[in-house]
């Protein structure tokens, strides 16, 4: 499939808000149990602030948009300034064409080019595919909230996963 990256803008505020409430509403993606206002885009902004954040635009039909993607930050200290949060979201008839992994590819290499050597993600217990997606891109369980979600009248877990981006030699000797 043809595809490109660009980079979110206002004129992205409709599409961009329209996907995430469809993720709210038929899953566990998101984790909103209500649709959230067109003016949430606002929220995304700024917490995406100095971060990469992009939109996957259908290369077939340029109008289209079928994903986006961002980063933030992990926490607001500086000290944590190493750790970027990724988030993204793919319309299910794009999956499985290898946009993800790009996607994180291109990830990747913007966290790199912050400094950031460590990307970590908040998933769903109850997101099993999501969960699959990040082991076969390198990530790593790292922690789990028991229970601190429900949505549909259902439990679920956070799990947390992590990408180490570079490896410290004394890393290893101090877990």
């Amino acid at each position: 499939m043809n595809y490109e990256f660009k980079k979110i803008s206002e004129e992205h505020r409709k599409p961009i808000i329209d996907i995430f409430n469809f993720f709210i509403e038929k899953g566990f993606a998101a984790y909103p149990e209500d649709k959230v206002p067109y003016e949430f885009f606002d929220m995304m902004l700024k917490m995406t602030q100095g971060y990469p954040a992009i939109v996957v635009v259908n290369g077939d039909s340029q109008d289209q948009i079928i994903g986006f993607a961002f980063m933030r930050a992990y926490h607001p200290m500086k000290a944590f300034k190493r750790a970027a949060e990724v988030s993204y979201f793919l319309l299910p008839e794009f999956t499985r064409q290898g946009i993800g992994k790009t996607i994180m590819e291109f990830l990747v290499q913007e966290a790199k080019k912050i400094n950031a050597d460590t990307l970590l993600a908040d998933i769903s217990s109850l997101n099993e595919e999501s969960i699959r997606f990040h082991e076969k891109m390198g990530f790593s369980h790292c922690g789990c909230f028991r229970r601190v979600g429900k949505k549909f009248g259902k439990d679920f877990d956070v799990v947390w996963m992590q990408k180490l981006l570079r490896q410290e030699r004394n890393y290893e000797t101090m877990v």
